[in-house]
């Protein structure tokens, strides 16, 4: 189940005359974006800029048409921000590529980090990340 769904069924046990329960800091701060921490290098300022940058401009002319959880942009997003440009920018553009027809779809994160057999030298090997295991 994904997070936005466990929000709302927390809200929805509240109700009733039982006393509000205080909000915790994952609650009050709300963004559908990466939050946890990541080291603020320039590389990966810029490229979380150009997808945020395309979030609040292109994105709404698209339309809501992505196959996966989260979505290539927020995908994007958080990818950069824990791998950093050169693996986060290679990761997303192959989960934009599975997102055209014939791909994948349903729940894609990202890997919280990465094996030991991906190199800056061989970004083709970034393109088996989302691959369904049978």
């Amino acid at each position: 189940m994904c997070e936005f769904c466990l929000l709302r069924e927390e809200e929805e046990d509240e109700g009733g005359a039982a006393a509000p329960k205080p909000r915790t800091q994952r609650q009050q701060k709300f963004s559908r974006n990466y939050t946890g921490p990541f080291s603020k290098t320039p590389d990966r300022l810029f490229g979380m800029g150009l997808i945020r940058l395309y979030q609040l401009t292109l994105s709404g002319f698209i339309g809501n048409s992505c196959r996966h959880i989260p979505t290539c942009s927020e995908y994007g997003y958080e990818a950069i921000a824990r791998h950093g440009l050169w693996a986060g920018g290679w990761m997303t553009l192959f989960r934009v590529g599975r997102c055209g027809p014939g791909g994948t779809s349903g729940l894609d994160r990202v890997p919280d980090e990465l094996e030991s057999r991906f190199h800056w030298f061989t970004p083709w090997r970034y393109f088996a990340l989302g691959r369904k295991e049978a």
